[in-house]
């Protein structure tokens, strides 16, 4: 981009193309290459039953055939509602195999959510797991949103032929039934096409995934992610940990990756090297360390919360965890002391990493071996630029000082879906704008400040969040802490903080404050500070801050007094 500051400038984090390898064009070539060369090698553990390379490829070549059978060609949106389950995998991969566009959905969302955004994307096909509770929303806003077919997708199908008995026989209530609507077909019958799929010339440059973002700041957004941005994205993260060895590796994912950070870390990552993706549908505690223990996995992305949780049942039962060699966690701040606990466990560094929806999503991460700095989320991964620029001016900002966290790289999104306006927001001459402040010091190491638009407006100061909530994390009895801005009718907001306590511990809102007098300043002091039993977390498990501030905006006017 003509106007950005040149690589070498000491006010930009440049991290050198030099050891970045993107050899594939498209996203479905990972898949063929991995079942070309490692062919045998487990691709999935589901619960148990696996699949190797080989019938993975195999089975998203027929269901590509079968898919553009039924008339989904290139450019076509097609929807994935799907916990993670070979399925999600299967069906992701022949999407993009005949060029359609894989829209990812949460199956936890509600029919509002789900209308809006098949209408917004123009879902045209979707899978849908047979959970009654996730398959009835689809099918009462199907007809009204412009969904054609949904493909039925069954859960004991792909479970070990004994669990898949009992399941049938003992959930055979909750076991979704296609009604005869002439817009059900099942995924066995995509599956049991003969025919190969018709060749599709597909562009690097062609959008491959419509990943809508939270809707934090309004309506959910379509990024726009093409094929390079996916396969760039992979080869970063390749080339951040060159020690992974090809065909060896197993990856846990108990992340779903209809979220962006597991569709790259666990899924694309996984078959990026041939590794195997041990799968969960859901996250549970028990489960999941259960499965760490039996499986074995070496790769272990999650986010804090999970990794807290982990440490605590895993220190408590006295669990050996040594498997892992990497942990990489995103989507909040780590809090240094779970760090500490999960390395004491595992022998295992838990790296620290930044990334967003728009950019595929991993922008920067700590070294495994190298230093890291508490509180940085690290450097940027190869090939991609981070400036801090000012938020208004644009200009670049000193090295230290606070401004917006600016993204180039070649994992950048081309866009968001039918909103030409919102994508000049974001994207300029200088790269993206994240919507972050952060800071960049002189060694290249990036801290994350705050987002923008949490940043709490105090009588002519700017409040940050996330100051306030490390301070909290530093009292003992604090498990975890959020803090939001709340109306003030003299200083216009006033932060607030939302904190649950560690089992056994004590400690009240007063004693809470007074502990906070040594760490933040009079400003920064939260106006209140509420105890609960637990704090709302989204589908990945990130404690959420839109639902507080949900919460206390519909009481507004009686805290504004």
């Amino acid at each position: 981009m003509t106007k950005s500051m040149a690589i070498g400038d000491e006010r930009s984090a440049p991290a050198p193309a030099a050891g970045l390898t993107i050899w594939a064009k498209t996203a479905p070539e990972l898949l063929a290459r991995a079942a070309k060369l490692h062919g045998s090698r487990p691709a999935i553990n589901f619960l148990g039953r696996r699949w190797t390379y080989a019938e993975v490829a195999d089975a998203a070549e027929h269901v590509a055939a079968g898919l553009q059978a039924r008339g989904i060609g290139k450019g076509d949106r097609v929807g994935l509602c799907l916990p993670n389950t070979p399925f999600f995998v299967v069906a992701y991969y022949a999407a993009l195999r005949i060029g359609a566009i894989v829209v990812n959905y949460n199956p936890l969302y509600v029919e509002r959510e789900l209308e809006h955004q098949i209408k917004d994307s123009g879902t045209k096909l979707m899978f849908v797991i047979d959970v009654p509770d996730v398959h009835n929303k689809i099918v009462a806003v199907a007809a009204r949103a412009g969904l054609e077919t949904i493909v039925l997708c069954p859960l004991a199908e792909a479970l070990p032929a004994t669990k898949g008995a009992l399941y049938k026989l003992l959930k055979r209530k909750a076991i979704a039934k296609a009604p005869a609507d002439g817009r059900h077909i099942t995924y066995a019958s995509l599956l049991a096409t003969k025919a190969a799929p018709t060749p599709v010339d597909i562009a690097a440059d062609d959008i491959a995934v419509l990943q809508y973002t939270g809707g934090t700041t309004g309506v959910p957004k379509g990024a726009m992610l093409t094929h390079a941005n996916i396969v760039a994205n992979c080869a970063q993260n390749v080339a951040f940990d060159p020690e992974r060895k090809m065909g060896q590796e197993r990856v846990l994912g108990v992340l779903p990756l209809f979220h962006v950070f597991a569709m790259t870390v666990v899924m694309n990552y996984a078959v990026e090297i041939a590794a195997e993706m041990v799968l969960l549908p859901r996250y549970e505690l028990a489960t999941t360390l259960k499965t760490l223990l039996k499986t074995k996995p070496t790769v272990f992305p999650a986010v804090p919360t999970i990794y807290a949780a982990i440490a605590k049942l895993a220190a408590k039962e006295k669990r050996d965890l040594s498997s892992i060699e990497l942990c990489i966690s995103g989507g909040a701040p780590l809090p240094a002391e779970v760090a500490e606990q999960f390395r004491a466990l595992t022998g295992a560094k838990l790296v620290e990493g930044y990334g967003l929806t728009e950019t595929s999503p991993c922008v920067s991460c700590n070294s495994r071996h190298g230093a890291s700095k508490d509180g940085s989320v690290g450097r940027p991964l190869p090939g991609t630029i981070v400036e801090i620029r000012d938020p208004i001016t644009r200009a670049l900002m000193p090295t230290g000082e606070k401004g917006e966290v600016v993204v180039r790289g070649p994992q950048v999104m081309k866009g968001y879906w039918n909103r030409p306006e919102a994508t000049a927001d974001v994207l300029d001459e200088h790269g993206l704008r994240t919507g972050d402040i952060g800071i960049l010091d002189s060694e290249g190491y990036l801290f994350i400040v705050d987002r923008i638009k949490d940043v709490i407006l105090c009588g002519g100061y700017n409040v940050y969040p996330r100051v306030i909530e490390d301070a909290l994390y530093q009292h003992p009895a604090v498990a975890e802490a959020v803090v939001v801005g709340i109306p003030d009718s003299y200083r216009g907001q006033a932060p607030k903080a939302f904190v649950t306590l560690r089992p056994g511990s004590s400690a009240t809102p007063d004693e809470l404050q007074t502990f906070l007098k040594d760490y933040v300043s009079k400003i920064e002091l939260p106006k209140q500070i509420e105890i609960r039993d637990a704090l709302p977390k989204t589908a990945v498990g990130k404690l959420s801050k839109k639902e507080l501030v949900a919460e206390e905006s519909a009481k507004a006017p009686a805290a504004a007094a």
